[in-house]
């Protein structure tokens, strides 16, 4: 006869430090196709190249930081359907996060040096939501993905209009952001103090700025 043994807090942590490795050095893999695999590639001028570079790698870290977030809460969460919400919107962010990079790579950029730290305090962040309560870890994350989707709008509207292989990535994630948040609020979301998103939103446009060049 066999027993299956309840997960604890510990390897919650363990597979959570695991996760962390793999997104900080590049091992984490896609677990759907990336939507650009069958669009021909546009060349773009080396100006045109850079900037959107800059802001795929902008988007990059913001994968890191969304991945760490949803481990972060995921780690402290109350209840097992919270956790299940958290690591199924974890496992799209991964997607995300990979198919930033293999366009970076596309176009000669780089993922920004500062990614650990933003996996770091973005792990910590999520970690003190969930602990602060189930509604309120699953306000900020709907409250994440609201401006998440605001921020990549921005994107498609600075892209080259003919780099149409960064347009499906982006309209991609967008899509899935939007029903991220729509499952938090499902599950009881508690909408958070206006002054709440806007230091969301401060800490937001610092990190956009300055993963764009470092």
């Amino acid at each position: 006869m066999t027993h299956s043994r309840r997960t604890s807090f510990i390897d919650h942590l363990v597979g959570s430090l695991d996760q962390g490795v793999r997104t900080v050095l590049g091992g984490a893999q896609a677990s759907r196709p990336n939507p650009s695999v069958e669009i021909r590639a546009t060349e773009l001028g080396p100006s045109q190249a850079t900037a959107v570079a800059g802001l795929m790698r902008v988007n990059h870290a913001g994968e890191v930081a969304a991945q760490a977030l949803y481990q972060g809460q995921a780690l402290t969460a109350k209840e097992p359907c919270v956790r299940t919400a958290l690591t199924d919107a974890a496992v799209e962010e991964n997607d995300h996060l990979s198919w930033c990079r293999q366009r970076l790579e596309e176009l000669g950029g780089r993922t920004s040096r500062l990614d650990p730290l933003w996996y770091i305090g973005s792990f910590l962040m999520g970690a003190a939501a969930g602990i602060a309560g189930d509604k309120w870890s699953l306000g900020f994350l709907a409250e994440t993905e609201r401006q998440v989707v605001e921020h990549l709008d921005e994107h498609l509207e600075r892209i080259p209009s003919e780099d149409l292989r960064t347009r499906v990535i982006l309209e991609q994630m967008r899509d899935d952001e939007a029903g991220h948040a729509t499952t938090a609020v499902e599950r009881g979301a508690a909408e958070l103090p206006g002054g709440i998103k806007f230091l969301m939103r401060c800490v937001s446009r610092v990190m956009t700025r300055t993963a764009f060049w470092v």
